[in-house]
């Protein structure tokens, strides 16, 4: 027999920790941002008004499926506000590859349960930040289409990615473009003659705190000039990087390298280690060090760490900065799939939510043709509302 649960407070969330870690890792769409230390800890921070909808499917008592879920109040007009089911870990910090989480071999039994559990009283759903063809995702989409819901899809973003599997750095150096293989060697050239240049990697607790103060630093003095970032520019995203860096330390994740010129933070490269997955998150530089590239520097030299050891995929994650393109000759689309109840109510939200999102992508596009073009430059370069330096010559 197949029953679902419906967690709602954080105290169940918490205890789900051991289940959720030993499900995750039976999962095809196993990735760093489904685990429960990513999502556990963004509910904490990063929750806001929503309020927590996972679903945990159970068949003769064993653990087959989880739903990552919580609803959002979304107000479309002053007249109309829906509340949207939606996963965990969306919004500002930026969470890619999101999906259900499914025991391999039992996807479909969930999906049937758990359409079958959304079918009466729920609103919308809006998946985000999937891959094309998120099995787990999908197969639900596909059973809730069969009892007359909706489906929609769009895709959303790319995420470059280096393919790093059984290869050295320097046939990795030689497959890149000669003028961006020139100017790396030439730029670590530069740095490495102004003084001591090292290349450092978080291995202690005391030297993570140290280390995520010189990246939100030098965060912040890389975006300052620009009209500033909405990458950490809350104490709220702070502490939940200060926190989730701490968890990821614990477990081998966390890939936080400072480069240092004679002791001093030039720049910093904030990111994870996940199975055989390098996943670039965020980074920061000295802008006195901006002719020398000092971010772009770091950047090459974490490509390298990832390397040596043994690293199959750089994933630089969703955004098509050009300077990813620099380093990746490989892109992963991402779609945001949006599912409607049936009947007249489903029809009306979808057409009320399509008219928002135009409404938005107009206004979005006269502040970009308005604002000044420094600020307007760094905001597009931001992926998942974030940047990422550029590493610009």
């Amino acid at each position: 027999m197949t029953h679902v649960e419906r967690i709602e407070d954080a105290a169940a969330f918490e205890k789900l920790r051991g289940e959720w870690t030993a499900l995750l890792s039976t999962c095809t769409s196993d990735c760093l941002f489904l685990t429960w230390e990513w999502l556990f800890t963004w509910w904490k921070h990063l929750a806001e008004d929503r309020r927590l909808s996972i679903l945990v499917v159970r068949s003769r008592g064993e653990l087959i499926a989880i739903a990552p879920l919580a609803w959002r109040p979304r107000r479309l007009s002053h007249l109309l506000s829906v509340r949207s089911l939606e996963f965990l870990g969306t919004g500002s910090v930026g969470s890619d590859y999101l999906d259900l989480i499914t025991r391999r071999g039992l996807a479909v039994e969930a999906a049937r349960a758990l359409a079958a559990h959304l079918v009466d009283g729920t609103a919308v759903m809006g998946l985000a930040q999937l891959e094309p063809g998120a099995p787990n995702a999908w197969r639900l989409a596909a059973e809730l289409e069969r009892r007359g819901w909706s489906v929609r899809s769009a895709g959303t973003s790319v995420c470059p990615f280096i393919d790093l599997a059984g290869g050295s750095w320097e046939s990795y150096l030689d497959g890149l473009g000669p003028a961006h293989r020139y100017n790396f060697r030439r730029r670590l050239r530069q740095l490495s003659r102004l003084g001591e240049l090292r290349l450092e990697r978080v291995e202690t607790e005391a030297q993570r705190r140290a280390a995520v103060r010189a990246l939100v630093t030098l965060h912040h003095m890389r975006w300052y000039p620009r009209g500033g970032s909405s990458a950490l520019h809350s104490t709220s995203l702070v502490a939940f990087h200060d926190e989730f860096s701490g968890l990821a330390l614990e477990r081998g994740w966390l890939r936080l390298f400072t480069l240092r010129l004679d002791g001093r933070p030039v720049a910093s490269v904030y990111g994870f280690r996940y199975r055989d997955r390098f996943y670039f998150y965020q980074s920061g530089f000295d802008p006195s060090y901006a002719r020398q590239s000092s971010g772009l520097v770091a950047l090459g030299l974490s490509i390298k760490a990832a390397v040596e050891e043994g690293v199959k995929e750089y994933d630089l994650l969703h955004g098509d900065e050009e300077y990813k393109f620099h380093w990746a000759h490989r892109t992963r689309a991402l779609q945001r799939l949006e599912l409607y109840p049936p009947r007249v109510r489903g029809w009306l939200y979808r057409q009320a939510i399509e008219a928002s999102r135009a409404a938005r992508h107009v206004a979005r596009r006269v502040l970009l043709e308005t604002v000044s073009p420094g600020f307007a430059a760094g905001r597009r370069n931001e992926p998942y509302a974030v940047d990422h330096a550029t590493g610009a010559p």
